[in-house]
């Protein structure tokens, strides 16, 4: 059964079965919006959203962003699908736009955070996209195993005026992974911007 995130919640990286996570998939599902003309006609105006992550040592030191200008991590133990320029322009068909794969085992020594990100390319106020939604699952970008958490992003009045999101982060204690969700609109503008806040507030 998959955990229902909240805002702030901190969760061990732990199956159904005591068994720990090692192949993480985090994945983004977004919504295009629907538009108006004045003789009331519809149409769907295009969403590119773009997820993006960035590793951290024990000092907070970024060590590399993997984002879609860079799919993959130098060790390749990070990789994403690519950039999902639209959202859903059908309504929510319930799959992830955008992937991004973690495999624990293979991560650097050195990394200890993880932190995702969410920024709106073109500008998009956040709180104008009609679903948004996070899950963290088991499996790869093709092939679920098992969905662990999900975690609903949209619908929130806090998101008002933001197109930068910091989704969470993962950190390692104890030798152990676990995830704070954090689901925090920022006033940043861009992913620079974003991952600044990230060091600075939510390390």
């Amino acid at each position: 059964m998959a955990i229902k995130l909240e805002k702030g919640q901190r969760i061990n990286l732990e199956k159904s079965n005591g068994s720990k996570l090692q192949n993480i998939c985090v994945g983004v599902n977004w919504g295009a919006i629907e538009k108006k003309n004045w003789l009331g006609l519809k149409s769907m105006e295009a969403v590119d959203l773009d997820a993006s992550c960035a590793t951290f040592d024990a000092n907070n030191k970024v060590l590399e962003v993997i984002y879609f200008g860079n799919l993959k991590s130098k060790n390749g133990s990070i990789r994403h699908s690519g950039d999902d320029l639209t959202g859903d322009m059908g309504g929510d068909d319930g799959l992830d736009n955008e992937i991004i794969t973690v495999d624990l085992a293979k991560l650097p020594a050195e990394v200890e955070k993880i932190a995702f990100v969410l920024n709106s390319f073109r500008g998009h106020d956040f709180k104008t996209i009609p679903f948004a939604s996070i899950r963290i699952y088991e499996g790869t970008p093709s092939r679920v195993n098992e969905v662990f958490a999900t975690y609903d992003i949209a619908n929130d009045a806090t998101f008002a005026g933001s197109v930068s999101m910091i989704m969470g982060v993962f950190y390692k204690r104890n030798g152990e992974w676990k995830f704070n969700a954090i689901g925090e609109a920022t006033r940043d503008r861009d992913l620079k911007g974003t991952l600044v806040t990230v060091t600075n507030k939510y390390l």
